[in-house]
């Protein structure tokens, strides 16, 4: 019997790390044209990189927030 194969899962990211991912997608979105599809995804990209900071942040010890 072949035992199943699992990929290892990678690190989550740390806050610096997304910090730099946010200040990446804060330039695309000023880059692209307003109400773009470019735009629309950067947008979204900043909110979900937000979103992962703060929680990244309450988690610590003692919380950020």
């Amino acid at each position: 019997m072949t035992e199943p194969t699992t990929t290892p899962q990678p690190a989550p990211p740390t806050r610096e790390q997304l910090l730099v991912q946010h200040a990446d997608a804060r330039r695309r979105r000023d880059a692209a044209p307003l109400g773009s599809g470019a735009w629309h995804a950067a947008v979204d990209e900043v909110g979900r990189i937000e979103v992962e900071i703060a929680r990244l942040e309450r988690a610590m010890d003692p919380p950020r927030v």
